[in-house]
């Protein structure tokens, strides 16, 4: 079964834009996104999705998801290399859309609009 959801995706390279993407929020489309297998970083009502071999494959580091992930409350000392997307958490850790909030920060952390 699979679930389609507004994602945001935050590009690792700094020549890509921040994008809000309505995908299907498989396994394989969440594989193809950042690169590899996954690993999530879950907080509250959202979740994030970064390739788990990412320092280890030399990926670069995403300067912009860790802003992100540090103005949301969360410190993790750590580097996250190569593409993330997050989602929102749905029902029994069911994949949901992007929380407008956390889409709203994007947009004014990285001035830029993301949603329509």
């Amino acid at each position: 079964m699979s679930t389609t959801c507004t994602a945001l995706i935050v590009p690792a390279r700094l020549s890509q834009p921040v994008r809000i993407e309505t995908i299907d929020a498989s396994l394989a489309t969440l594989q193809t996104l950042v690169e590899g297998n996954i690993e999530a970083i879950t907080r509250g009502d959202w979740h994030a999705y970064l390739n788990d071999e990412g320092k280890i494959i030399n990926l670069p580091p995403n300067i912009r998801a860790g802003h992100l992930l540090r103005e949301t409350g969360l410190y993790l000392a750590d580097i996250f290399c190569g593409n993330v997307v997050f989602l929102g958490e749905g029902n029994h850790g069911a994949e949901a859309d992007t929380p407008e909030y956390l889409i709203r920060l994007a947009e004014a952390l990285f001035d830029t609009e993301l949603a329509a």
